[in-house]
Protein backbone atom coordinates (compact mmCIF):
# COMPACT_ATOMS: atom_id res chain seq x y z
CA UNK A 1 0.00 0.00 0.00
CA UNK A 2 1.22 3.24 -0.99
CA UNK A 3 2.02 5.97 1.90
CA UNK A 4 -0.89 7.98 2.52
CA UNK A 5 -0.31 11.83 1.75
CA UNK A 6 -0.55 14.57 4.16
CA UNK A 7 -4.41 15.07 4.99
CA UNK A 8 -4.88 19.20 5.87
CA UNK A 9 -8.57 18.67 7.02
CA UNK A 10 -6.99 16.02 9.56
CA UNK A 11 -4.37 18.40 9.94
CA UNK A 12 -6.62 21.58 10.99
CA UNK A 13 -9.42 19.36 13.04
CA UNK A 14 -6.25 18.51 15.28
CA UNK A 15 -4.70 21.79 15.63
CA UNK A 16 -5.07 23.51 19.13
CA UNK A 17 -3.06 26.85 18.98
CA UNK A 18 -3.87 30.40 18.57
CA UNK A 19 -1.79 31.38 15.80
CA UNK A 20 1.14 29.11 14.77
CA UNK A 21 0.20 26.86 11.67
CA UNK A 22 -3.43 29.47 11.09
CA UNK A 23 -1.70 30.28 7.96
CA UNK A 24 -0.44 27.44 6.20
CA UNK A 25 1.07 26.86 2.87
CA UNK A 26 1.23 23.30 1.73
CA UNK A 27 3.34 22.10 -1.39
CA UNK A 28 3.32 18.15 -2.39
CA UNK A 29 6.53 18.31 -3.40
CA UNK A 30 8.72 21.40 -2.98
CA UNK A 31 12.81 21.82 -3.14
CA UNK A 32 12.79 22.85 0.54
CA UNK A 33 10.26 24.55 3.06
CA UNK A 34 12.90 27.04 3.86
CA UNK A 35 12.50 28.44 0.64
CA UNK A 36 8.36 28.82 0.67
CA UNK A 37 8.61 30.75 4.20
CA UNK A 38 11.09 32.91 2.85
CA UNK A 39 9.02 33.97 0.20
CA UNK A 40 5.83 34.30 2.95
CA UNK A 41 8.36 36.46 4.23
CA UNK A 42 9.01 38.80 1.76
CA UNK A 43 5.39 38.88 1.11
CA UNK A 44 4.49 40.22 4.59
CA UNK A 45 3.25 36.95 5.67
CA UNK A 46 2.28 36.57 9.74
CA UNK A 47 4.46 35.38 12.44
CA UNK A 48 3.07 32.09 13.05
CA UNK A 49 3.21 30.90 8.94
CA UNK A 50 3.97 27.13 8.76
CA UNK A 51 5.13 25.88 5.49
CA UNK A 52 5.12 22.15 4.86
CA UNK A 53 5.47 19.68 2.10
CA UNK A 54 4.81 15.98 1.48
CA UNK A 55 8.23 15.56 -0.02
CA UNK A 56 11.71 18.32 -0.34
CA UNK A 57 14.28 17.45 -3.02
CA UNK A 58 16.62 19.67 -1.85
CA UNK A 59 16.01 19.69 2.20
CA UNK A 60 19.14 20.58 3.78
CA UNK A 61 20.26 20.51 7.49
CA UNK A 62 23.03 22.43 9.66
CA UNK A 63 25.98 23.04 8.11
CA UNK A 64 25.35 22.25 4.70
CA UNK A 65 24.32 18.85 4.73
CA UNK A 66 21.39 17.19 3.02
CA UNK A 67 18.22 16.05 4.75
CA UNK A 68 16.45 13.00 3.37
CA UNK A 69 12.11 13.91 3.21
CA UNK A 70 10.72 10.67 0.63
CA UNK A 71 7.35 11.46 -0.43
CA UNK A 72 4.80 11.15 2.08
CA UNK A 73 6.91 9.69 5.22
CA UNK A 74 8.08 12.56 7.29
CA UNK A 75 7.45 16.17 8.38
CA UNK A 76 9.11 18.81 6.73
CA UNK A 77 8.06 22.31 7.61
CA UNK A 78 9.68 25.80 8.68
CA UNK A 79 7.51 28.14 10.92
CA UNK A 80 7.70 31.90 10.59
CA UNK A 81 9.11 33.89 13.09
CA UNK A 82 8.98 37.41 13.83
CA UNK A 83 10.88 37.67 17.36
CA UNK A 84 12.44 40.13 19.30
CA UNK A 85 16.13 40.46 19.25
CA UNK A 86 16.83 39.30 22.39
CA UNK A 87 15.23 36.27 21.83
CA UNK A 88 17.06 35.16 18.90
CA UNK A 89 19.35 32.98 20.98
CA UNK A 90 16.17 31.22 22.30
CA UNK A 91 14.75 30.12 18.97
CA UNK A 92 17.47 27.28 18.86
CA UNK A 93 16.65 25.86 22.53
CA UNK A 94 12.55 26.22 22.23
CA UNK A 95 12.02 24.37 18.73
CA UNK A 96 13.82 21.64 19.66
CA UNK A 97 12.30 21.26 23.24
CA UNK A 98 8.89 21.58 20.85
CA UNK A 99 9.75 18.52 18.84
CA UNK A 100 10.99 16.60 22.01
CA UNK A 101 7.76 17.21 23.63
CA UNK A 102 5.73 16.95 20.93
CA UNK A 103 7.09 13.39 20.06
CA UNK A 104 6.30 12.08 23.96
CA UNK A 105 2.83 14.16 23.36
CA UNK A 106 2.18 11.28 20.52
CA UNK A 107 4.32 8.26 21.22
CA UNK A 108 5.22 8.44 24.89
CA UNK A 109 8.93 8.15 23.99
CA UNK A 110 11.43 10.36 25.58
CA UNK A 111 13.58 12.42 23.44
CA UNK A 112 16.53 14.15 24.37
CA UNK A 113 19.00 16.84 22.90
CA UNK A 114 22.76 16.78 21.45
CA UNK A 115 24.03 20.17 21.47
CA UNK A 116 22.47 22.39 19.86
CA UNK A 117 19.72 21.42 18.60
CA UNK A 118 19.73 17.35 17.11
CA UNK A 119 17.12 15.39 18.76
CA UNK A 120 18.19 12.01 19.41
CA UNK A 121 16.20 8.76 20.48
CA UNK A 122 19.07 6.62 22.27
CA UNK A 123 21.72 8.19 20.44
CA UNK A 124 20.31 7.84 16.82
CA UNK A 125 19.01 11.12 15.25
CA UNK A 126 15.12 11.14 14.58
CA UNK A 127 15.00 15.19 13.73
CA UNK A 128 16.87 17.54 12.80
CA UNK A 129 16.67 21.85 12.92
CA UNK A 130 18.09 24.71 10.69
CA UNK A 131 17.60 28.26 11.71
CA UNK A 132 17.97 31.07 9.30
CA UNK A 133 17.35 34.78 10.25
CA UNK A 134 17.42 37.90 8.48
CA UNK A 135 18.05 40.80 11.34
CA UNK A 136 17.27 44.52 10.00
CA UNK A 137 17.73 48.19 11.54
CA UNK A 138 14.85 47.40 13.43
CA UNK A 139 14.25 45.36 16.83
CA UNK A 140 12.18 42.67 15.70
CA UNK A 141 13.88 39.71 13.41
CA UNK A 142 12.64 37.62 10.71
CA UNK A 143 13.69 34.23 11.40
CA UNK A 144 13.07 31.02 9.85
CA UNK A 145 12.64 27.27 11.69
CA UNK A 146 12.85 24.83 9.56
CA UNK A 147 11.99 21.31 11.04
CA UNK A 148 12.45 17.59 9.80
CA UNK A 149 11.19 14.87 11.87
CA UNK A 150 11.91 11.29 10.52
CA UNK A 151 8.33 9.67 10.95
CA UNK A 152 7.15 6.35 8.84
CA UNK A 153 10.41 5.85 6.99
CA UNK A 154 13.08 3.35 7.10
CA UNK A 155 16.48 5.26 7.53
CA UNK A 156 18.32 1.86 7.01
CA UNK A 157 17.31 1.96 3.14
CA UNK A 158 19.65 4.78 3.04
CA UNK A 159 23.03 4.20 3.41
CA UNK A 160 24.51 7.52 4.71
CA UNK A 161 22.19 7.55 7.54
CA UNK A 162 21.79 4.09 8.20
CA UNK A 163 23.73 4.17 11.11
CA UNK A 164 23.00 7.20 13.00
CA UNK A 165 19.53 7.90 12.30
CA UNK A 166 16.16 6.60 13.30
CA UNK A 167 12.54 7.32 12.90
CA UNK A 168 9.17 6.91 14.82
CA UNK A 169 8.11 4.37 12.89
CA UNK A 170 11.09 2.51 13.69
CA UNK A 171 10.94 3.22 17.61
CA UNK A 172 7.15 2.41 18.01
CA UNK A 173 6.64 -0.60 15.43
CA UNK A 174 3.89 0.84 13.39
CA UNK A 175 3.06 4.31 11.92
CA UNK A 176 2.30 7.60 13.34
CA UNK A 177 0.04 10.27 12.44
CA UNK A 178 1.53 12.61 11.10
CA UNK A 179 -1.05 15.36 11.24
CA UNK A 180 -1.14 15.01 14.96
CA UNK A 181 2.63 15.45 15.25
CA UNK A 182 2.63 18.58 13.35
CA UNK A 183 -0.04 19.62 15.34
CA UNK A 184 1.72 18.57 18.97
CA UNK A 185 4.49 20.14 17.64
CA UNK A 186 3.02 24.07 16.59
CA UNK A 187 0.93 23.77 19.96
CA UNK A 188 4.25 22.85 21.75
CA UNK A 189 6.01 25.48 20.33
CA UNK A 190 3.98 28.21 20.37
CA UNK A 191 3.60 27.63 24.15
CA UNK A 192 7.45 28.16 25.15
CA UNK A 193 7.55 30.81 22.59
CA UNK A 194 5.12 32.50 23.92
CA UNK A 195 6.36 31.87 27.58
CA UNK A 196 9.59 32.92 26.58
CA UNK A 197 8.40 36.38 24.83
CA UNK A 198 6.91 36.97 28.44
CA UNK A 199 10.47 36.48 30.35
CA UNK A 200 10.31 32.82 31.35
CA UNK A 201 13.32 31.01 29.65
CA UNK A 202 13.44 27.95 28.22
CA UNK A 203 17.26 27.34 28.84
CA UNK A 204 16.70 25.47 31.97
CA UNK A 205 14.55 22.66 29.80
CA UNK A 206 16.96 22.93 27.12
CA UNK A 207 19.60 22.27 29.72
CA UNK A 208 18.03 19.26 31.24
CA UNK A 209 17.51 17.55 27.79
CA UNK A 210 21.52 17.79 26.47
CA UNK A 211 23.07 14.18 26.40
CA UNK A 212 26.19 15.91 25.41
CA UNK A 213 26.64 17.45 28.83
CA UNK A 214 29.18 15.28 30.72
CA UNK A 215 30.39 13.65 27.34
CA UNK A 216 34.08 13.63 25.93
CA UNK A 217 33.33 15.77 22.34
CA UNK A 218 35.12 16.61 19.84
CA UNK A 219 34.05 20.51 18.75
CA UNK A 220 35.15 21.75 15.37
CA UNK A 221 33.96 25.76 14.29
CA UNK A 222 35.27 27.92 11.51
CA UNK A 223 38.81 28.41 12.33
CA UNK A 224 39.10 26.16 15.33
CA UNK A 225 38.48 22.75 16.98
CA UNK A 226 38.90 21.11 20.42
CA UNK A 227 38.79 17.37 22.40
CA UNK A 228 37.57 17.73 25.48
CA UNK A 229 34.80 17.08 27.76
CA UNK A 230 31.30 19.14 27.51
CA UNK A 231 31.19 20.46 30.83
CA UNK A 232 27.89 23.25 30.62
CA UNK A 233 26.31 25.87 28.73
CA UNK A 234 26.22 29.49 29.36
CA UNK A 235 23.04 31.51 29.39
CA UNK A 236 23.30 32.12 25.87
CA UNK A 237 23.57 28.26 25.03
CA UNK A 238 27.32 27.91 24.02
CA UNK A 239 28.51 25.00 24.91
CA UNK A 240 31.87 24.97 27.26
CA UNK A 241 34.44 22.06 26.62
CA UNK A 242 37.15 21.91 28.94
CA UNK A 243 40.08 20.83 26.26
CA UNK A 244 42.47 18.03 27.25
CA UNK A 245 44.82 21.06 27.69
CA UNK A 246 42.91 22.04 30.97
CA UNK A 247 41.92 25.56 29.39
CA UNK A 248 37.89 26.08 28.97
CA UNK A 249 36.37 26.97 25.58
CA UNK A 250 33.09 27.81 24.78
CA UNK A 251 31.46 26.88 21.61
CA UNK A 252 29.33 29.37 19.82
CA UNK A 253 28.16 27.49 16.72
CA UNK A 254 29.70 24.63 15.19
CA UNK A 255 29.85 21.10 15.26
CA UNK A 256 29.92 18.44 17.95
CA UNK A 257 30.59 14.44 17.75
CA UNK A 258 30.43 12.67 20.95
CA UNK A 259 32.68 10.44 22.26
CA UNK A 260 32.78 7.00 23.66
Amino acid sequence: MAPASFDLGRFRASLRTTTFGRTLIFEPSVGSTMDLARDAAAHGSPEGTVAIADEQTAGRGRLGRAWITPPAANLATTVLLRPALRLMRQVAMIAPLAVCDAIEDVTRIRADIKWPNDVQIRGRKVAGILIESDISDSAIAVVLVGTGINVNFDPGQFDEIAMTATSLMAETGGEVERERLLASYLLCFERIYERATAGASAHARWRERLVTLGRRVHASWPGGEVDGVAEDVDGEGGLIVRGDSGAAVTVEAGDVTLRA
